[in-house]
């Protein structure tokens, strides 16, 4: 028969079987909206938004970046998924957008089924945790490229929100108060100085149990991104006087919440109001890391932060606690020549 794809290092029969038992994982994330079934060339989903006056779409695009070491480390592949979909749908809330749907791309060196599984796995459980639908993806072998065990994810969502409706930030001003909502650790940032900190420079393993974290180190980095949606988006229907949402990802609290500052505003955050996981605490003083750098990279325990008008603080503080995530007042806007955050 001469070479074949197999030969290759393409298992196309094993791509077709994966595609089989990632089925009925994928579907369970369907909602009505949803037009067309696993496997064809494009996803079909409803646009129509009846109850919208002027439905905008609004789409984010992200990965996991290193933490998939963790997850490759540690041969637990259930969980990166939820981050994948946590970057991507937390980008898109902070507009105030209901994520609609989700699409991955999973590149592997070779196509290990049951890791790959548990990667949709953990991908559908993101997307019903946001309240969108897993309408596709791809998965593609690239052998020679990738090692067999290497693998890489990265997606896409999409959501709606209604124009009028789209929180931009623009009427936050000086003596608006700024809530913090809890992250569940790193999320999904950061990974490459906590694993040079943790791993090359203090020779620790994921199996290495330290008392102050109460588990292992790879249960800690690996604990999954928190996903926001559905808590923050009942708040904004109920009519919380909510008038912005930052994400804190990559760049910390310095990079992120500038981006929705209107000019001639800034932020103090008072430090002792940022309660700080064990994990970060480990990572700053393990690797005699700066706050300032810690802050710069991390989400510090700050997953979310919301913007509202002072005397709404209290009120907007109670309604985010009432729906399970823990919240509290961390600063406030004042006036500044330039928008920058200024943490003491």
């Amino acid at each position: 028969m001469g070479i074949t794809y197999k030969d290759s290092g393409v298992d196309v029969d094993a791509g077709n079987n994966f595609v089989k038992r990632i089925k009925p994982i994928v579907k369970n994330t369907f909602s009505e909206r949803v037009v067309t079934d696993l496997g064809g060339f494009g996803a079909l989903y409803s646009g129509a938004f009846p109850e919208m006056k002027e439905p905008i779409l609004v789409s984010g695009t992200d990965g996991c970046g290193t933490k998939l070491k963790i997850a490759q480390m540690m041969d637990k592949h259930d969980t990166v998924g939820i981050d994948a979909v946590a970057m991507c749908v937390n980008d898109i809330l902070v507009s105030g957008a209901q994520p609609l749907f989700f699409l991955d791309y999973i590149a592997c060196g070779k196509l290990r089924e049951d890791v790959m599984v548990d990667l949709v796995k953990g991908l559908a459980d993101g997307c019903i945790q946001a309240g969108c639908s897993l309408v596709g993806g791809e998965t593609a072998e690239h052998p020679g490229i990738m090692a067999e065990d290497d693998y890489d994810i990265a997606g896409f969502s999409v959501g709606v929100v209604d124009k009028v409706k789209i929180i931009d930030g623009k009427t936050i001003a000086p003596g608006d108060a700024v809530i913090g909502v809890s992250s569940s650790g790193l999320h999904s940032n950061g990974f490459s100085l906590a694993r040079k900190v943790l791993f090359d420079h203090k020779k620790y393993t994921v199996h290495t149990k330290i008392d102050e974290l109460g588990c292992t180190v790879g249960e800690a980095l690996l604990t999954p991104t928190r996903i926001y949606c559905k808590q923050i988006l009942g708040l904004i229907k109920n009519g919380q006087p909510i008038k912005g949402l930052v994400h804190i990802t990559g760049g910390g609290f310095y990079e992120n919440i500038p981006r929705i500052l209107p000019e001639g505003t800034g932020v103090v955050v008072e430090r002792a109001a940022v309660t700080t996981p064990a994990i970060f605490n480990v990572i700053q003083r393990e690797g005699d890391v700066s706050e300032r750098e810690m802050f710069t990279t991390f989400n510090m325990g700050i997953g979310l932060t919301v913007f509202c008008p002072k005397a709404a603080a209290a009120g907007l503080l109670s309604a985010i606690n009432a729906t399970g995530e823990n919240a509290r007042v961390i600063g406030e806007v004042v006036s500044s020549p330039e928008k920058k955050v200024d943490i003491y």
